[in-house]
């Protein structure tokens, strides 16, 4: 759920007004650099990271695969990583954004490391092309409610295929798991898995200093995306979301200055947590509301955005509806009912 702008009401800050430019750094911390490379969609840039091991650099994250971001990388490596070899790549969560060049990284010598679900989700991702949507994947569409106009006009574009902004991934990987210590750039980080946005998303807490790598689990303006998709179509990624949320809260310090994957660094975090999950259980209760008449998913745009949803946004907005009216009926707090269209249809209990 989108925020809108840059920026947070209370005592959340960010302590650097203006981000780099591509092509450049800023170093955020002793030894840690924050680097930013473009996206080809609204939310048009992810930031990454590079933490100093005196002889090469972990690198956290690294863009989409293309021919634009190599460049940009080539140039960082020259200039602001010094010509130093990357000897590491983290990837916090499969996302094509997140994982897509580290498998070109790994194929210069580069060790991958993320979560066991994170590498078997990418690999299975980039092993499955589909030259038009599957089958399973319209029908989930008109379990959510997408109008047979939007179905046909998808059914007509190529369809988007992960491999086509991942690199290929050789086999291989170093496990990451919860509650176990990494090291790098002259830190040791203690391992928390998030989840919701992306299943076993990487966390890492430096015990040495204040920061934070969160990725996309934690944001300091817009809310992670919370989608369910046709893979696994009653999932509850909110309950997921929010339990990482609670986990977090008895670790979160005000002084944590806290290094995403999208907009700036920010300090602020209990706020920022408490601030999350309010917002979502508003938006809950919003759409409990509502469904005191039944609705599908993509009939709970207002409830749940309370704005209009633009044609390049409808696709995040539809599954995260979906993910919304399914925890209630997880939860018990709303009944579906599948019509003779193909739609699930919610409706709150009494």
């Amino acid at each position: 759920m989108d925020g809108g702008q840059d920026s947070a009401p209370g005592p959340i800050r960010f302590p650097f007004e203006t981000p780099p430019d591509h092509g450049t750094a800023i170093e955020v911390a002793d030894g840690v650099l924050w680097m930013r490379l473009p996206l080809p969609m609204k939310l048009d840039h992810v930031n990454v990271y590079a933490l100093d091991d005196g002889d090469g650099w972990t690198l956290v994250d690294t863009g989409m695969a293309s021919r634009k971001t190599r460049t940009i990388w080539e140039t960082l490596l020259a200039g602001p990583l010094h010509g130093k070899p990357v000897n590491r790549v983290l990837v916090t969560h499969h996302h094509p954004d997140h994982v897509g060049l580290a498998g070109w990284f790994q194929e210069q010598g580069a060790q991958l490391v993320t979560s066991r679900t994170a590498w078997l989700l990418a690999r299975m991702l980039q092993l499955d092309p589909h030259p038009a949507p599957p089958e399973e994947v319209v029908a989930y569409w008109r379990a959510c409610g997408m109008a047979e106009d939007i179905i046909a006009n998808r059914m007509s574009e190529p369809p988007y295929m992960f491999p086509a902004t991942v690199h290929r991934m050789p086999f291989g990987h170093k496990r990451l798991v919860q509650g176990e210590t990494f090291t790098a750039g002259g830190r040791t980080w203690d391992v928390h898995m998030g989840g919701g946005h992306a299943p076993e998303h990487v966390t890492l807490w430096s015990r040495d200093c204040n920061l934070v790598i969160a990725g996309d689990q934690i944001l300091p303006s817009i809310s992670p995306n919370l989608g369910v998709y046709a893979t696994e179509p009653e999932a509850d990624p909110v309950a997921d979301w929010l339990d990482a949320c609670t986990r977090f809260e008895p670790l979160a310090r005000e002084d944590h200055l806290v290094l995403g994957g999208h907009k700036r660094p920010f300090t602020g975090l209990p706020a920022r947590l408490r601030q999350l999950i309010a917002n979502h259980h508003g938006a809950l209760d919003r759409l409990e509301q509502f469904l005191s008449e039944p609705a599908t998913a993509a009939g709970c745009f207002q409830p749940l955005y309370m704005r209009t949803i633009r044609d390049g946004e409808y696709g995040l907005a539809l599954v995260e509806a979906m993910a919304h009216c399914l925890h209630l009926w997880h939860e018990g707090r709303a009944t579906r009912e599948i019509g003779t269209d193909g739609a699930w249809r919610f409706r709150t209990v009494g």
